[in-house]
């Protein structure tokens, strides 16, 4: 849907986050809670542009959508959904960075997968109902674990134990068959040492595309001992999913024709023809995350952070495809019974996959008068054993054994590094940063892999002997001036490496293998707060060596390619502001101007998925139980590749929702809270994600108007 420029002040409807304070529980338990965030987190002295996402925030927000989508108002952020509804497969940018290049840790540990770097938070469902709170840095941030940041980092707290007993539950209920149950408990602290929290989720939804179905189920379990200056906290946390596949998106004709069409599981006959869908044509997947967390206080300024972790992965995937050549599936060619030879024919194929992933995390923290310091590390190791089996082959005459085994490889990552971070305040209100870091990492994968190489003689499936060392050295440092308490102004410069991916690897052209790349940030802003009004520009320019950037191009199961660029860069400056315009009513906005460009010898081109111009705007009203927030978010057209066709690309497209909802105070119960969200309230017509290559684009439509309602009660 197109709007003339008269819209343009809605632009100004972006919302920067105001973060709201909650009640704290106890003192003990939150001081030492906070001594752990500060290893990785940044803070008012930190020279980067981050935000802070609250737990009330998030709650509001909550109604069953995954992660990525409750961030969606943050600056710089753009998301995703395979099936359109924003449950299921989803996926987040950061500042036209994907996946692959946001860091994502969960109490210091990291969440990203070690092969190809990204989240994929369908496998941790309703994980934000666990959550104290989210950080999210833009740009390389400071030193973290695990994978590299590029162009973000996302720092995940999970909540403490409260002080006080508790139990909740609460249910969302709404378009494409949408619902969520969560049930939460906790004991408190009980003799002023112990407590313990539980909480179950089951989200489904038919999801906006045909067939795009998601059953998601999970859990969060923690008990936590506190002494005087001790915590320790076992943490236990999972889900199961069961999604169909919308992993293919589709053309403009099919947009003006069908825009639900979903063409995964697709059965065709001889002829090419349509004759119906495979039933199991599904994403089937459990992950289960341990985790074991100290926080002891040596002293009044030195408190040391330990943590040991264990992730454990296994699961497949299935998929009906049409007119597969056999000898690729390590299958004989046939003949039928009137003498022709069948070299292709429709299979069914299953992709397994069994990995674990652990290791350990420290840091040691000092806080003086003028100087605050970290060391810190974490060291992790990473195995997944990849295997792709045959089910099915239609009218196959030949020895068929069950299970049919076509390639089978095993991938290992070990990373490893070491950061020392300190601020010290030189003059009163000038503060000094600096932050080195180094990481090693060496990915090996070896055994046959899901390709054909047809440039062997004679051809025969991809063999995998990868083993690619690298060493990286991190420096950053920069400055903090607080001029007064309403004035703060910061610059910082900051270096970061990032090891190619599995994918990288293994869908890259055989012969060709991806190289590290490099990235210098340098962050400059300005901030002003006073009582009632705020107001910040951070300036950034990324300049990179050898960045794999997104082509536009999808593999066969959906995901993204890349390929290095000698030379690119990314620029732009991010604008916020937040008025209270009455004492219950509130307004954020935040908007993002970038130049995204790959420089080549005969001009630069544009970086696909990188939009010039995005913006969001929050107005929130709460008064006397009452409460509502309209949110919208607008974002500029974006290129499919980055072959600077614009005939492949996403319309530009503006999108609101509205939030509505009244809490009682009942006798026997805390509160009960009625509400519903109105998604995509103008019911714009859009599409968040897409692919192209050689002219040929395929897009993924996103939902228009949808309504879900929801309750909570707490006792």
């Amino acid at each position: 849907m197109k709007k003339t420029l008269t819209t343009a002040g809605l632009l100004w409807a972006s919302l920067s986050v105001h973060a709201w304070t909650e009640p704290i529980d106890t003192l003990q338990n939150v001081l030492l809670q906070e001594v752990k965030v500060s290893a990785t987190r940044a803070t008012a002295t930190t020279p980067v542009a981050f935000t802070n996402v609250s737990k009330e925030q998030l709650k509001r927000q909550n109604t069953g959508v995954d992660i990525p989508y409750l961030l969606s108002f943050t600056p710089s952020v753009l998301t995703t959904s395979d099936a359109g509804a924003g449950i299921g497969y989803t996926g987040i940018r950061i500042r036209g960075t994907d996946a692959s290049r946001i860091n994502v840790t969960t109490n210091g540990i990291p969440l990203n997968d070690a092969e190809s770097n990204s989240v994929y938070w369908v496998n941790t469902p309703d994980l934000a109902s666990s959550l104290q709170d989210i950080q999210i840095q833009r740009g390389v941030g400071t030193s973290t674990n695990g994978a590299g940041a590029f162009g973000g980092s996302i720092n995940m707290q999970t909540q403490p134990v409260g002080s006080m007993p508790y139990a909740e539950v609460s249910g969302s209920y709404g378009s494409f068959g949408t619902h969520r149950e969560t049930v939460k408990a906790g004991t408190g602290l009980i003799n002023n040492r112990w407590g313990f929290d539980v909480r179950l989720s089951n989200i489904h939804s038919e999801g906006y595309r045909d067939r795009a179905r998601a059953d998601l189920k999970s859990y969060f379990v923690q008990g936590a001992y506190y002494a005087d200056r001790t915590s320790l906290r076992f943490i236990t946390f999972g889900g199961k999913e069961e999604t169909y596949h919308a992993w293919d998106g589709i053309d403009r004709a099919m947009l003006e024709s069908d825009r639900t069409y979903n063409s995964n599981g697709e059965i065709k006959d001889d002829a090419g023809n349509v004759t119906g869908f495979y039933d199991n044509q599904i994403d089937l997947y459990s992950q289960t995350h341990y985790q074991l967390l100290l926080t002891q206080e040596i002293s009044s300024v030195f408190t040391l952070n330990a943590a040991l972790h264990y992730t454990d992965g296994t699961g497949y995937y299935e998929e009906y495809k049409n007119g597969r050549k056999l000898v690729e599936y390590g299958l004989t060619p046939f003949e039928t019974a009137d003498g022709i030879l069948v070299t292709k024919n429709n299979l069914v194929r299953r992709k397994l996959v069994n990995s674990g992933f652990g290791g350990g995390v420290f840091s040691v923290n000092y806080k003086g008068d003028k100087l605050t310091a970290t060391l810190g590390g974490a060291l992790n190791y990473y195995k997944n054993k990849h295997n792709g089996r045959v089910m099915w082959v239609k009218n196959y005459l030949g020895n068929l054994d069950a299970d049919h085994e076509y390639y089978r490889n095993t991938g290992r990552k070990t990373d490893g590094n070491l950061y020392a971070k300190a601020i010290y305040e030189a003059l009163k209100g000038l503060a000094l940063y600096a932050d080195l870091q180094y990481r090693y990492t060496r990915f090996k994968i070896n055994g046959t892999g899901d390709k054909w190489d047809d440039t062997a003689e004679p051809a025969h499936a991809q063999l995998l002997a990868v083993d690619a060392p690298f060493h990286f050295f991190n420096p950053k440092g920069g400055v903090s001036w607080k001029i007064n308490p309403h004035h703060n102004i910061y610059a910082s410069v900051a270096v970061a490496h990032k090891e190619p991916t599995r994918n990288n690897y293994t869908d890259n052209i055989i012969s060709v293998n991806p190289r590290s790349e490099r990235l210098t940030d340098y962050e400059a802003g300005y901030n002003f707060a006073n009582r009632r009004f705020r107001a910040g520009a951070n300036f950034y320019l990324m300049n990179y060596t050898d960045q794999l950037v997104l082509t536009g191009e999808m593999n066969e199961i959906g995901e993204p390619m890349t390929e290095n660029v000698k030379e690119s860069y990314r620029m732009g400056v991010e604008l916020t502001a937040g008025v209270t315009l009455l004492p219950s009513l509130r307004w954020d906005v935040n908007a993002t101007w970038s130049r995204n460009r790959i420089k080549l010898d005969g001009g630069n081109v544009p970086i696909a998925f990188s939009p010039n111009l995005m913006g969001n705007s929050l107005i929130a009203f709460d008064l006397k139980g009452w409460s509502a927030s309209l949110q919208t978010q607008y974002v500029d057209k974006q290129f499919l590749s980055n072959e600077n066709d614009r005939t492949c690309m996403l319309d530009a497209y503006w999108v609101s929702n509205l939030n509505a909802g009244y809490t009682f105070r009942l006798k026997g119960v805390k509160s009960l809270t009625l509400g519903a969200t109105v998604y995509n309230l103008f019911n714009e017509q859009y599409e968040s994600n897409g692919y192209a290559s050689g002219g040929y684009a395929a897009y993924y439509p996103n939902a228009g108007i949808n309504v879900l309602g929801h309750i909570s009660i707490s006792f």
